[in-house]
């Protein structure tokens, strides 16, 4: 029997999908790495839905991958044969509940919609992403998104209060509950998160949401070396009072690419520039003359929200820039904040050392001391860089380890990085991920050959 035949008198028409370039838009991943090939592609319009099909999937051991809004970076949505299920119909957005500060989507919900109900109730729900307009709530919970304002709010993993799961066998966990506190038990949420969809498929969340910030303050700073952005981020971390919600390191090549690609001038020229944002208090009133008593002499506040926009639109664009430049080898990584800027001048040594004409495109969320480090071979400007992604991988990530970072800092594992998993987590620490996959995932048939090493 057909999957279509399995699958087709237990869900609507509509929820079989048919649309050849539907389809082949999700079988194609964002950066054209991976080309995917399923036997049948879903879009269940209800949890119920997502449980039969996972029941007959069960039954049949038939392999699923959930998909969201297909902006993953690492083939974490990939599929070769079996299900893609597609969640963009799960996207309720049900009332704000102002009383505790919370909202219950739908995993198919946009990041922005999610953002727009928060405003629209005079409230902030403080996820920011360059892929907002695309991404899926169900994904960035999967992939335990992080964006510009972690400094303050945290991951993805602090701003969900319950989850509903489908599990691989069809069974609803749902805790939807609007609680702040609850210990009676293991907090099973926390499985889910960032697991990539290997453990069951995320059908609904309640999010935190935060008041408004009344007024922000914006700051664009110029530094020589990577120590002084540190210094720089102590100084307003002491002096703000707990407010500095966003810091942003951007390097002068990444700058450039930006500001060239937007034709325009960037606003200061240095080795390396700071933009980060914090809510205007009383407490933060004299922050602009604190920094120049430390001797930050090269700082701009921005005049207006359009100036503010322009700043921030010169960040935001850096990684769509870079694409249309050409193809390049992306990182997504962590380390102490203490140890940037040693890992930034060794890993830029040994990267020159085999390239010599290797261009270091640097950039991200200093504040939490998550980096994006991306390599452009100008002589390989197309998908032929990929024969040396093995060896620059292999500099950058060794360098990241002997600094005692993470090779995945937001972006998650994917295919793309599973075998590197090994040298992140113990033998303990792995046993017992396989462990958690192979109870509730014995036949191994959810989201199969990401995350976890063969």
């Amino acid at each position: 029997m057909s999957l279509f035949a399995l699958f087709a008198p237990h869900l609507s028409a509509a929820e079989m999908v048919q649309d050849k370039d539907k389809i082949a838009a999700l079988l194609l991943d964002r950066r054209e790495r991976y080309q995917s090939c399923a036997d049948l592609v879903l879009s269940p319009n209800s949890t119920q839905s997502v449980q039969k099909i996972m029941q007959l999937a069960w039954a049949n051991k038939i392999p699923v991958v959930p998909i969201g809004g297909n902006t993953g970076l690492c083939g974490g949505a990939s599929i070769n044969g079996g299900v893609l299920l597609s969640l963009e119909k799960l996207n309720q957005i049900n009332p704000v509940n102002t009383a505790d500060r919370c909202i219950t989507v739908g995993s198919g919900s946009l990041l922005y919609q999610v953002q727009q109900a928060a405003k629209d109730a005079g409230l902030f729900f403080p996820l920011s992403l360059a892929s907002e307009g695309s991404c899926q709530i169900g994904g960035n919970i999967a992939a335990n998104a992080g964006g510009i304002n972690v400094l303050r709010y945290g991951t993805m993993r602090d701003l969900v209060l319950g989850l509903e799961v489908v599990l691989p066998n069809g069974e609803i966990i749902s805790s939807l509950q609007p609680l702040h506190k609850n210990t009676a038990g293991l907090d099973l949420k926390h499985l889910f998160i960032g697991s990539e969809g290997t453990l069951g498929i995320i059908t609904a969340a309640t999010l935190k949401l935060f008041f408004l910030p009344q007024q922000v303050e914006t700051l664009w700073a110029s530094c020589a070396n990577i120590n002084e952005c540190i210094n720089l981020l102590n100084i307003l971390q002491k002096h703000s009072s707990g407010s500095l919600k966003s810091f942003e390191l951007i390097s002068h090549t990444a700058l450039n690419i930006s500001a060239n690609d937007l034709h325009t001038t960037p606003p200061t020229n240095a080795a390396w520039h700071i933009l980060c944002e914090w809510e205007k208090t009383q407490n933060t009133e004299r922050l602009p003359e604190t920094l120049l008593q430390h001797g930050f002499e090269h700082i701009l506040i921005a005049q207006n929200e359009q100036q503010r926009q322009n700043w921030w639109r010169l960040r935001e664009n850096i990684s769509a820039a870079q694409k249309r430049r050409g193809v390049s080898i992306k990182h997504d990584i962590a380390l102490s904040i203490a140890a940037l800027a040693d890992f930034v001048a060794a890993c830029e040594k040994n990267i020159q050392a085999a390239f010599a004409n290797a261009e270091i495109v640097l950039f991200g969320h200093l504040g939490d001391g998550s980096l994006h480090y991306n390599i452009f071979l100008p002589d390989y400007p197309d998908k032929s860089v990929y024969q040396f992604e093995n060896q620059i991988n292999s500099i950058v990530y060794q360098v990241v380890l002997q600094h005692n970072g993470t090779i995945a800092a937001e972006h998650g594992v994917g295919i793309l990085k599973k075998h590197w998993l090994k040298n992140m987590r113990n033998a303990s620490e792995l046993a017992l991920m396989q462990a958690i996959k192979q109870h509730l995932d014995p036949y191994g048939i959810m989201n199969p050959h990401k995350v976890y090493p063969e």
